[in-house]
C-alpha cells in the first residue's frame, strides 16, 4: 500500500517508519485480518490505526468507521490520545471518542445520537451497544475493530465475551477486518485463532524484528541467611531500595499485591521522608480519582518514584520513566516482560528492570527468568471453552437488540473459537434457560428472559431490559466497603471482611495513608488521619497469590542443575545450595526428589515436583487422603514443592509415593479431598451473577447487600442441585473451581509427568534448605504450646549447627 498519504505525520515527528508498520498496512489495504506481535513501546498502535487512516483520507468515510476495544476502561484516555495525535495532522476532521463506563452522559448521549469515525471502548460497553435496535445501522460503515492488549483478554470470560461481540460484527459486516494487538504472548497463532474464529483462514500474524534490549538486575541481598523462609527479607532490603531509586529520576516499584504495595510505600516513605510530595502508590482498590492524579504525575514526570501493582502493567505512555524494580518473584517471564516495558517505552530505549527477592530462592528465579527471558520461552495464554453463563448472557443481550433465529445464532456462536464445540444438548438447554430459567425455575417468572414470536427469540420487559444492561459483562468483585474521610472524600475499597475486625479507634494502613476508623456503618468506613504514630493494620484483600509459571519452573531447574552462565544471583545463592546439596540432592524437572525428615515426635514427607503452588495444594491435598493413615495430616505447599506432617506412618517406599502420584480415579479423588462441593457452591455465586440469575439492583432501590446475593445464589444452588443436578451451570461452577483452585489441568498434566521420572527418596537427618521453609509455615500455622517464636529460633539455632559441622 502506498504509504505517501501517512508520510506528512512522520515527516513532522522526524520518524522513521518500520517494517512491520509497512507490512501491517500492506495487509490491511488487501482486505485480512490478523495478530500484530511486538515489544512494548515500539509503534503498533500506529501500525494498526494508520491502515484504517490511510483508507480514510481516500474514501472520506461517514460515521463510525473503527471501533478500538480496550481491556481497561482506565485505558481509553491514553489511547484517546495516541489515535487523535497523528489525526490532528492527517485528518483533524475525522473524530475520535471514548464510550466506557467513565463517561459522561453529555458525552454518551451525543455518541448515542452519532458515532464518531473511531469510537474506543471496552468489551462490556460494546456489549451494551448490541441491546440497541440501532446499532447495526448506526455501525453500517465500519471497516475494522481493533483489540487491543489481547493477551490481557485471552484466557479469561472477558476474552469470549469479547469472541461473541466479534462473532456478532462479522455476521452484520463479512468484509470486517480485526486485528489484534500482543506484546507478550508465546502461543500467537492460537492467539490469532482465538480472537478471529472461522474467519482466521487467510489472516495473518506480524511480528515486528526490533531487537529490544531487556536488562533484567538483581539486587543482591548484603547477608543471606542459609535456612530462609518465604518473605522473610519483607522489607529489609528498603534501604539498598532507596539508593537505587536516588539513582533514577523516575522509578515504577512493582509488587505482587495490594498489601505489600502499601507496605512498601510506607517502608519507603519512612525512609525518604522529603520525598512525600514526589512519591505516590497504586493499586485497582485506590479510588478511580487517586489513581488518575498518579498517572498524570507520571505523564509529567513529576513523580520520582510510584508504588503499585498490575494495576499499571498497561497503559500511559510512561517515557520519564528509565527504571522499573520487581519486588519478589514474577512467577511468569511474560509479566517481567511487560513490566520491563514500562521503563524505556520507546523505540530503541533499553528497558531495565531490578529485582528484588523476598527470600534468597528468589534469587535463583530472577536468574532463571533472565537465561528464559533471553530464549524467548514465554508462557502461554490457554483460551477458554464453552463458559455458558457468557453465552446466555449474550443471548439475552441480542434478543433485545434484534430479535435472533436459533439456527442462524447458532451459526454465528459456532464461528468462535469458544463455542466451536457447540454440542445439541448445550444449545438446547441455552435456549431453554432464557426462555424459561430451565426445568427447575420454568414455575418462576422472574427467570423467563427471552419469548418466542413467529419463531424467534425476542425479550420486551422494559424493566427487564433495564436490568440486563446494568448486569453486562463478566467482571465478579468481592464484598468491598468504601473507605472515607468524614467530608466525603473517597480513598478507595477495602474487602468487608478486613474492616469488620477492626474496632472504632483501630488504626489501619490504606492508600498510603495510616487512618483511625471512626464508624463503619451501611458499608461505609468512616475514617480520619491517625495523629498518634502507632503501626496499624494493613488493608489486605483476597485472591490466590501469583503460582509459579511452568515455564519459569522448567528454567529454574535448569539453573539447579548448573546451567547457564555464571550470574551474582547463583554466586550468593551458592551457600544454600551447598547444605542443600549436602544433605539431600537439589530438586529438578527430570527427578521427583523425596525427603523424609523426622522433627520431635513428627515425620515429614518433602516432595519436590517444581510445578507451582497451586498445583502442589492439590498434590499435597491428593496424597494425604490417599494414604489413609487413619490420623491427621497437615499439609504445606510453596511454588517448589509440598510437605505432609503426621505423627507416624510417612516412612513410604518408591513404589508407595509412585502409586499415591497415580492419575487412576483423578477427579474423584480431588472432589473428595477438597470439599470441592463447597468451594463449587461459592463460586456459583459468580456464575450466577454472568447468567443473569442474580441481577443488581435498579437504580433507587436499596442496595441489595453482598450476603443478602450470596445468600440467595446458596438458596439458588440447592435448588438447582436438588431439583435439577445435571444443570449445566453448577457443572461449570464445579469446573471453574477445580482450574481457579488447583489449575486441575495443569494437575493432571504434573502428574502424568511424575508418573515418567525417577524417584528420589532421601532420608535426611535435618530439614534441608529446601524443606525448612515448608516446615516454617506449617510450623507457625499450627502454633505449637509453648512459645512458638522460642521453638522457632531454637530449630534455626540447630540446622546453623549442623550446617558448620
Amino acid at each position: 500500500m502506498p504509504t505517501d498519504p501517512l508520510q506528512p505525520f512522520f515527516k513532522q515527528r522526524g520518524w522513521r517508519s518500520f517494517p512491520f508498520q509497512k507490512e501491517t498496512w500492506k495487509a490491511y489495504a488487501a482486505g485480512k485480518s490478523g495478530l500484530l506481535h511486538a515489544p512494548t513501546g515500539q509503534g503498533k498502535t500506529l501500525a494498526v490505526w494508520l491502515g484504517p487512516v490511510a483508507e480514510a483520507l481516500k474514501e472520506k468515510p461517514d460515521g463510525c468507521s473503527v471501533v478500538w476495544l480496550t481491556p481497561l476502561r482506565a485505558l481509553a484516555q491514553d489511547t484517546l490520545r495516541s489515535l487523535r495525535e497523528p489525526l490532528e495532522i492527517l485528518a483533524p476532521q475525522l473524530p475520535v471518542e471514548a464510550r466506557t463506563g467513565d463517561t459522561s452522559s453529555a458525552i454518551r448521549a451525543r455518541l448515542r445520537k452519532r458515532l464518531p469515525f473511531g469510537l474506543v471502548t471496552t468489551p462490556e460497553s460494546l456489549s451494551l451497544m448490541l441491546t440497541h435496535d440501532d446499532t447495526r445501522q448506526k455501525l453500517a460503515g465500519l471497516r475494522a475493530v481493533i483489540v487491543d492488549e489481547w493477551h490481557e483478554l485471552l484466557g479469561t470470560k472477558r476474552g469470549v465475551q469479547t469472541e461473541l461481540c466479534l462473532a456478532r460484527l462479522r455476521a452484520w459486516f463479512p468484509e470486517l477486518r480485526i486485528w489484534g494487538l500482543s506484546a507478550t504472548l508465546g502461543n500467537l497463532d492460537e492467539a490469532r485463532e482465538v480472537l478471529l474464529g472461522t474467519a482466521a483462514e487467510g489472516a495473518v500474524t506480524v511480528s515486528a524484528d526490533l531487537k529490544k534490549e531487556i536488562r533484567i538486575d538483581t539486587l543482591i541481598p548484603k547477608e543471606i541467611d542459609r535456612f530462609p523462609w518465604s518473605g522473610h527479607l519483607g522489607t529489609r532490603l528498603a534501604k539498598q531500595v532507596v539508593r537505587e531509586l536516588e539513582k533514577a529520576r523516575s522509578t515504577l516499584l512493582f509488587t505482587n499485591t495490594r498489601s505489600q504495595t502499601e507496605l512498601w510505600f510506607q517502608e519507603l516513605l519512612s525512609l525518604k521522608p522529603d520525598w512525600a510530595e514526589v512519591m505516590a502508590m497504586h493499586h485497582g482498590s485506590l479510588d478511580r480519582a487517586e489513581r488518575e492524579k498518579v498517572e498524570q504525575g507520571l505523564r509529567e514526570g513529576r513523580l520520582r518514584c510510584v508504588v503499585c501493582t498490575s494495576s499499571l502493567d498497561l497503559g500511559v505512555d510512561f517515557s520519564p520513566v528509565d527504571q522499573v524494580i520487581q519486588v519478589g518473584s514474577p512467577k511468569g517471564i511474560a509479566r517481567l516482560l511487560q513490566r520491563a516495558g514500562r521503563s524505556g517505552h520507546q523505540p530503541g530505549k533499553v528497558s531495565r528492570v531490578l529485582g528484588v527477592p523476598t527470600h534468597a530462592m528468589e534469587l535463583v528465579e530472577f536468574a532463571a527468568a533472565r537465561d528464559a527471558a533471553r530464549a524467548r520461552h514465554i508462557e502461554a495464554r490457554r483460551p477458554l471453552l464453552k463458559p455458558l453463563d457468557v453465552l446466555v448472557q449474550h443471548l439475552v443481550t441480542c434478543a433485545i437488540g434484534e430479535p435472533f433465529e436459533p439456527d442462524a445464532m447458532r451459526s454465528e456462536i459456532q464461528s468462535t473459537h469458544a463455542y466451536r464445540d457447540l454440542t445439541d444438548t448445550e444449545w438446547d438447554w441455552c435456549l431453554g434457560f432464557i426462555s424459561s430459567g430451565g426445568r427447575a425455575l420454568a414455575a418462576y417468572p422472574r427467570y423467563r428472559k427471552a419469548r418466542v414470536e413467529n419463531g424467534r427469540f425476542t425479550v420486551d420487559d422494559k424493566r427487564l431490559i433495564q436490568q440486563h444492561r446494568m448486569s453486562i459483562g463478566t467482571i465478579s468483585a468481592d464484598a468491598h466497603v468504601s473507605v472515607r474521610f468524614a467530608s466525603g472524600q473517597t480513598l478507595g475499597t477495602v474487602e468487608e471482611g478486613f474492616i469488620s475486625r477492626l474496632k472504632p479507634g483501630n488504626l489501619l494502613i490504606f492508600a498510603g495513608r495510616k487512618l483511625e476508623l471512626v464508624r463503619f456503618h451501611q458499608r461505609i468506613a468512616t475514617v480520619r488521619a491517625a495523629k498518634r504514630d502507632a503501626k496499624g493494620n494493613v488493608a489486605i484483600w483476597g485472591g490466590n497469590k501469583m503460582p509459579l509459571s511452568t515455564e519459569l519452573a522448567h528454567a529454574m531447574a535448569a539453573r539447579l542443575r548448573g546451567e547457564g552462565p555464571a550470574s551474582p544471583e547463583m554466586k550468593a545463592v551458592a551457600p544454600i545450595l551447598e547444605i542443600q546439596r549436602r544433605w539431600s540432592a537439589l530438586p529438578d524437572d527430570r527427578t521427583l526428589l523425596v525427603e523424609h525428615t523426622r522433627s520431635k515426635g513428627s515425620e515429614h514427607l518433602f516432595v519436590y515436583p517444581l510445578a507451582g503452588r497451586l498445583v502442589h495444594e492439590g498434590l499435597g491435598a491428593l496424597m494425604a487422603y490417599r494414604l489413609r493413615l487413619n490420623q491427621s495430616v497437615a499439609v504445606t505447599q510453596n511454588d517448589y514443592g509440598f510437605c505432609l506432617t503426621a505423627t507416624r506412618g510417612l516412612h513410604l517406599s518408591e513404589e508407595i509415593i509412585r502409586l499415591n502420584l497415580s492419575i487412576e480415579n483423578l477427579l474423584e479423588d480431588v472432589i473428595a479431598c477438597l470439599n470441592t462441593a463447597e468451594l463449587a457452591r461459592r463460586q456459583f455465586h459468580q456464575v450466577a451473577r454472568v447468567a443473569g440469575l442474580i441481577l443488581q439492583q435498579l437504580p433507587g432501590r436499596q442496595q441489595q447487600g453482598q450476603r443478602e446475593l450470596q445468600s440467595s445464589s446458596r438458596l439458588l444452588f440447592e435448588v438447582l442441585e436438588r431439583y435439577d443436578p445435571n444443570n449445566l451451570l453448577l457443572l461449570q461452577s464445579q469446573r471453574e473451581i477445580l482450574e481457579k483452585q488447583l489449575e486441575f489441568s495443569r494437575l493432571r498434566e504434573s502428574l502424568l509427568d511424575l508418573q515418567q521420572r525417577p524417584i528420589r527418596l532421601i532420608e535426611t537427618p535435618h530439614l534441608t534448605p529446601m524443606a525448612f521453609p515448608l516446615w516454617a509455615e506449617q510450623f507457625f500455622a499450627t502454633m505449637p504450646a509453648g512459645d512458638p517464636a522460642h521453638q522457632f529460633e531454637q530449630m534455626l539455632q540447630e540446622l546453623e549447627q549442623a550446617a558448620n559441622k
